[in-house]
């Protein structure tokens, strides 16, 4: 069979955390880049009589996150204890839910093309809280190992024959996740990165989750699978984690398809194991075997009682919904009269999308603002690798600058080098306008005398103009515009000299 001949079924499990102060079943802060160890207590540490108890919040953005899918939230759900030992799982076990998860059902709809689209189902949506973080060392220890700064004194290491070591943090133990468990109806690598670029727009747009994949906000493990064309079975399924990137996703999806299909071309059995990305060498390598729920040993977790979720309250955050990606796109393209293209580019993200309303609302030329939104504010942002948040250019200040080319103050052209600026030093519009006398001359009396000038000093190509040689037209604009230092409105440049050539 060739590649074509088979089929790839694919389900990914999203672990996003979501932005709250506090973890979600203690008071500790889950502040990002604080030293290791400085943000734990006995109850997520383990700590034998410690207690947990459950994070209002978290329920209240999880239920978010299931009714901006149009999911079902479950008026009862249950926490269970799932049993396994890592070094950086004190407890022995985490705290999950299972069988009876806060939310189930929902899909996220995702774009394959302009005219193309396609529902993805979701199998549930639970809490539950993070794990610690082990770093591995493959330097040799010397003979007087470095500590690690650990905050509260502790510093949990174990050495390898060979020298490498492993140190653990335990800041993120009991920070608080929603797993989002996709149906297995994603088939190729191109539409597993669609699916999690969509769940991360409506996670920001939600203002429940940062996103960020490099310091851990949002994980993705997948399952993969391959079947020839026209079986009905699914194939053995391969986990892949440690994907630290939406491209390292699409990456490893392909890798381990390819590598599928080449095991069953061989007439290779597929072992039902859990492989781990390599980012750099672009490879997967075997981790375990693959559990199964049963060897998880879940069990309702003693320490917590039935989560019951009020009807009433479930309203009331519905109702608190904000507008999402595909509501203000439609809006945007209606009430502002823009191509639904500029409208699906200018609310990729939420950020984007307040940025140009914003300048919208002190300019009101939806289409001039699209145009510079989507040209030089996203140029100069990707240039600079930053967030459209922390860029020097407010909406305000895009919004005067572009007042002044309307007003024939400045040109298009000097707009664009006062942008630049701009986006370069602190200074306003205003600013860079009078502190360089980029004021454009818009004076009818002086370009008419000036227009006057050029005629004189080029009787020739005035004769050519006048006997049908009309590219000798901009010849005569460039000389205004040379003895005006380019300061001149082009457009009245324009109307005074073909009012003179008698044109």
């Amino acid at each position: 069979m060739s590649n074509l001949e088979y089929k790839s079924i694919i389900g990914l499990e999203v672990h996003a955390q979501l932005l709250t102060e506090s973890k979600i079943f203690c008071g500790c802060s889950t502040k990002y880049g604080s030293p290791p160890n400085s943000q734990t207590c006995p109850v997520c540490l383990g700590m034998p009589g410690a207690l947990p108890v459950l994070n209002k919040k978290a329920v209240e953005y999880a239920i978010k996150m299931i009714l901006a899918v149009e999911g079902r939230v479950n008026p009862k759900s249950i926490f269970a204890r799932k049993n396994y030992f890592y070094p950086d799982l004190p407890k022995g076990y985490q705290i999950s839910q299972y069988d009876q998860p806060l939310g189930t059902g929902g899909y996220v709809e995702i774009e394959l093309s302009p005219d193309s689209k396609r529902k993805i189902g979701l199998t549930r949506i639970h809490l539950e809280e993070d794990a610690g973080k082990s770093i591995h060392l493959s330097e040799f220890v010397q003979s007087t190992p470095p500590k690690a700064d650990c905050g509260n004194g502790s510093n949990r290491r174990s050495i390898g024959e060979d020298g490498s070591h492993t140190l653990v943090d335990m800041n993120r133990c009991g920070v608080l996740l929603i797993e989002i468990v996709s149906e297995p109806e994603i088939f190729s690598p191109e539409e597993g990165y669609l699916y999690l670029l969509k769940l991360k727009q409506i996670m920001e747009y939600l203002e429940i989750c940062s996103g960020n994949m490099e310091e851990g906000n949002l994980r993705c493990d997948a399952n993969v699978s391959v079947r020839g064309k026209g079986v009905k079975e699914f194939g053995t399924k391969v986990e892949v984690k440690n994907m630290n990137s939406f491209k390292g996703v699409e990456k490893a999806l392909s890798y381990v398809i390819k590598m599928e299909i080449d095991s069953l071309r061989k007439g290779e059995k597929i072992i039902q194991q859990t492989m781990l990305w390599d980012e750099e060498k672009e490879m997967v390598f075997p981790m375990r075997t693959k559990e199964e729920s049963q060897d998880y040993r879940y069990f309702p977790e003693p320490d917590l009682v039935t989560l019951k979720v009020d009807s009433k309250w479930i309203e009331k955050i519905r109702k608190s919904l904000p507008e999402l990606p595909e509501q203000r796109r439609e809006r945007f393209a209606k009430d502002y009269k823009i191509p639904l293209y500029d409208a699906k580019v200018l609310t990729t993200t939420k950020e984007l999308a307040d940025y140009y309303e914003e300048c919208v609302k002190a300019f009101s030329f939806p289409k001039i603002v699209s145009n510079w939104v989507m040209g030089e504010v996203l140029r100069e942002v990707k240039e600079r690798r930053i967030k459209i948040s922390d860029f020097k250019v407010k909406p305000q200040e895009l919004a005067f600058l572009l007042k002044k080319i309307e007003e024939g103050v400045i040109s298009g052209k000097m707009a664009k080098e006062i942008f630049a600026e701009m986006a370069e030093s602190r200074e306003s519009a205003k600013e860079i306008i009078e502190g360089r006398g980029l004021v454009q001359v818009s004076d009818r009396v002086e370009i008419e005398k000036m227009a006057e000038e050029v005629l004189k000093e080029n009787p020739g190509e005035v004769e050519k103009y006048l006997s049908g040689k009309d590219k000798v037209f901009g010849f005569f604009v460039g000389e205004v515009m040379k003895k005006t230092k380019g300061k001149a409105n082009p457009k009245m440049v324009n109307e005074i000299l073909r009012e003179k050539l008698g044109k």
